[in-house]
């Protein structure tokens, strides 16, 4: 601890061109940024967060999307791959992804590990050495068991269905504390009684003498001679999203980068450092989402409630074949506008509906198989590129769970289900399933989402197939570390967030113990 508490720097105040020295520079204040903020500064190391997005508090939430995805997500919510075949939702604000996630926490599973171990060298990193740092992430971020008060409608025909078909549903364990079930946990908590990464190990880390500057864009990393010097940001106007000023933070001792698994490769690749191995910006991983919509006699009013708080991972594994999981997203109105297919009085007439809809989504587990992935890559203005090819595999895997979801929900007591195909299919029965596999699906022909990015800047013990070790410090820059989503060498198969602060906590505490 340094004995001073921290101060909260917005763009604003921030003058036309200055520089700021620290012991660690941390890019990102999301899960892993936090995270690593706050067991640096309670070690006693003078630490600066960077981040892109603006600081929000509970006053702000106002629960209304106009507001929320300019605001709250990268690139105002319109993140996508190259094609405009995903839709990327990615969060930009103090807290990161954690201020608009939807608080699904699980800890990495077993089997995740030993495939990093077995395939991708990973090393010293099993159940029983990430055991005290997953408890200790749970217990500030107030993680409890699944609640079957949570369950709303919309995860209540989930459960229900799968249950039926001896699919085990399961109840998710969720980062909240006095929670009122509100239903708009992705634009942020006007209660914050979602745990976030700015109300827990922000604040921990500001209180130990940590100094946070917001609306600040790291353009790039300075190395000399094999050591990362400083971390140059361009400050936003927040009201244009423009940049107006450039800021330069000074590592005395090191930078961590946490800004996610998309901006931490492309930082890398427009600074050209510590890329020689090739390995930045490839195998990224979405967990590719498919959804689709079933429509009740009775309404289900997906738009209340906690959003996800039944999972169903029966298809989690299915041997040769990419696995899939299911859960449910909020439907709220314009998140369901730009998912349900249709124009003009056709889309009307769906969105009229809107109360009576269930939706259920299918999250593809990527690179466990043959599947690489996607890239990262920046064009010469810096821009981020992101290509995610769509393999026989992963296609195969949709198609499956289309069919798998719209079977769930026919037994739940659906009256009708609705794939989001470009033309949709309505599934009334057990024998319109067929039509699933032999409709259309590949790019722009289904409504397709990533909530999850992974990979990028893989761990592992080879430098010439990973960019960072097991503890995720950089092969060729001696003093800088990634504490974020993109060291995963592979899709996970459950919502990443904790495993995001576990990492960064392991990694944040071998790293304060070098001194």
């Amino acid at each position: 601890m340094s004995g001073r508490t921290g101060r909260i720097v917005t763009g604003a105040e921030i003058s036309d061109s200055s520089s700021v020295e620290a012991d660690f520079v941390v890019v990102g204040s999301g899960a892993g940024g936090s995270t690593a903020a706050a067991v640096l500064s309670a070690a006693g190391a003078r630490v600066v967060v960077v981040e892109e997005g603006g600081h929000y508090t509970r006053r702000d939430f106002n629960m209304q999307e106009s507001w929320a995805y300019p605001a709250l997500y990268q690139e105002h919510g319109n993140r996508a791959t190259d094609d405009l075949s995903i839709l990327i939702l990615q969060g930009r604000s103090v807290g990161g992804g954690t201020t608009v996630n939807w608080t699904s926490s699980f800890r990495t599973p077993e089997r995740t590990l030993a495939l990093w171990a077995a395939r991708h060298g990973v090393r010293d990193l099993d159940a029983a050495t990430l055991a005290p740092h997953f408890a200790e992430v749970e217990r500030r971020l107030d993680v409890g068991a699944g609640d079957p008060n949570d369950v709303n409608n919309n995860n209540r025909k989930l459960h229900d269905g799968a249950a039926k078909l001896g699919w085990q549903p399961e109840l998710i364990h969720r980062s909240v504390k006095g929670c009122a079930r509100l239903g708009y946990c992705g634009m942020g908590c006007p209660l914050d009684a979602k745990r976030t990464a700015r109300t827990t190990f922000l604040a921990d880390a500001i209180a130990d003498g940590a100094d946070l500057y917001t609306d600040c864009r790291a353009k790039l990393v300075e190395t000399d001679r094999g050591r990362a010097r400083a971390v140059v940001a361009e400050v936003l106007d927040r009201a244009t999203d423009r940049p107006r000023a450039r800021l330069v933070f000074y590592a005395r001792r090191g930078v961590v980068l946490a800004g996610g698994a998309i901006n931490t490769p492309a930082l890398l690749l427009r600074s050209k450092a510590g890329t020689d191995s090739g390995q930045v910006g490839v195998r990224t991983f979405l967990h590719p989402t498919v959804p689709i919509v079933a429509f009740y006699d009775q309404p289900i009013e997906a738009f209340y409630g906690p959003p996800q708080s039944v999972s169903v991972h029966h298809f989690a594994d299915r041997g040769d074949r990419v696995g899939y999981f299911f859960e449910t997203p909020p439907v709220h109105p314009m998140l369901a506008a730009l998912a349900f297919p249709g124009f003009g009085d056709t889309h009307r007439k769906v969105m009229e509906r809107l109360a009576y809809a269930q939706a259920t989504i299918a999250l593809l587990i990527d690179g466990h198989h043959d599947d690489d992935g996607g890239t990262i890559d920046v064009n010469g203005e810096g821009r981020i590129k992101i290509r995610y090819p769509l393999h026989a595999s992963l296609r195969e895997a949709a198609v499956a769970a289309i069919t798998d979801m719209a079977r769930l929900q026919l037994a739940a007591g659906a009256r009708e289900v609705m794939t989001l195909h470009e033309t949709p299919l309505l599934i009334r029965g057990e024998s319109d399933l067929a039509g699933i596999a032999e409709a259309p699906f590949g790019p722009n022909r289904h409504t397709m989402f990533s909530a999850h990015q992974m990979g990028g800047a893989a761990m592992g013990e080879d430098p010439a197939r990973s960019v960072v070790d097991s503890r995720g410090r950089h092969h060729q820059l001696e003093n800088l570390w990634i504490a974020d989503g993109s060291i995963f060498p592979t899709g996970l198969g459950v919502n990443p967030q904790i495993s995001v602060y576990a990492h960064a906590h392991l990694f944040a505490t071998e790293l304060a113990r070098r001194g």
